[in-house]
């Protein structure tokens, strides 16, 4: 790979959320904290989803690879800004950044298919309750779960190479907390709006494309809870699409808050983007297990079996 006839740059400088020493250690210890959460919150959903056969559905299948998704952007982002709390080191080999770009890119970018995809087995199970085990069946949801990860990783691909095709020759420090596309594009001593296009382009189809699915699902959900005369057939209703709506809400609308900044508040996008990278990945288990009901059980079960187990022990 030509990168020019000036110094090749080998490794880049995270530049992090803040230079101030005198909150490298609170920071490190609230982050610490959180991804803690995530990690428990995260890997214990899926594991009660694989533990419990009552949850082996289409929504709780959807639901174990956001939750994979949620532990594996964060954990893409969050160690190594750690890591530069703690150790002062904030240097990032130029491989390692390479990777987590296209691991943070891909976990997110799946996800994002995952919420729409959800959001059409809502679709299934309030609008055609009937013949919802014929429209979701396991095959279905398997391709659909498989599509997402196809098309969120080539994605990924497609973004890292776009971005690291590119020659770095100036300047190595990012001026972010970890190495995402529009950051490292700044540092390239080449013209990089061909990069930036395709970067917009691709994202402006995920958005396009998973909003309008969500839109249209919700669209048809809506109109089939008003023609429900029941008040339980209402709550019934808004019970199963609760969850799933508030963690849309979060996402998109902490996205668009990320991505839509401009360059001005640049500081304002780093905070929105500790918001996108490392909060929300902790908030969604706790989304879906405090307002679902099946959640809660799995959850009430698996503690008392966890209880029996030590009192037998003991």
């Amino acid at each position: 790979m030509d990168r020019g006839n000036s110094t090749v740059v080998t490794e880049f400088i995270l530049a992090g959320i803040t230079d101030d020493p005198q909150l490298q250690i609170p920071l490190f210890l609230v982050f610490t904290l959180i991804y803690l959460l995530t990690l428990v919150g995260n890997l214990g959903v899926i594991t009660l989803i694989l533990l419990d056969s009552r949850l082996h559905t289409p929504m709780y299948v959807f639901l174990s690879h956001l939750s994979l998704m949620d532990f594996g952007y964060s954990t893409a982002v969050t160690p190594k800004m750690m890591a530069g709390f703690l150790m002062r080191d904030k240097a990032i080999s130029y491989n390692a950044c390479a990777t987590q770009l296209f691991c943070f890119v891909g976990f997110l970018v799946v996800e994002t298919f995952l919420l729409a995809s959800m959001a059409y087995d809502r679709h299934a199970a309030v609008c055609k309750p009937l013949h919802y085990s014929n429209i979701m069946t396991a095959r279905v949801c398997a391709w659909m779960v498989v599509g997402c990860y196809a098309f969120g990783f080539l994605e990924a691909s497609t973004h890292t190479w776009n971005t690291f095709s590119l020659p770095f020759c100036r300047s190595n420090v990012i001026d972010h907390f970890f190495c995402d596309v529009t950051p490292v594009l700044a540092l390239s001593c080449s013209d990089s709006s061909r990069s930036e296009m395709v970067f917009f382009i691709l994202a402006g189809f995920n958005i396009i494309v998973t909003v309008m699915v969500i839109l249209v699902s919700y669209l048809f959900i809506f109109v089939t809870i008003l023609r429900v005369r029941s008040s339980e057939g209402h709550r019934k209703a808004f019970s199963t699409c609760a969850s799933h709506l508030t963690s849309i809400s979060i996402f998109y609308g902490a996205g668009a808050f990320m991505y839509l900044q401009p360059g001005s508040r640049h500081s304002m996008n780093k905070i929105a983007s500790v918001f996108y990278a490392i909060v929300i990945p902790m908030v969604n288990p706790l989304i879906y297990s405090l307002r679902n009901r099946e959640v809660k059980t799995a959850l009430k079960k698996a503690v008392g079996k966890a209880k029996s187990s030590i009192r037998v022990i003991s």
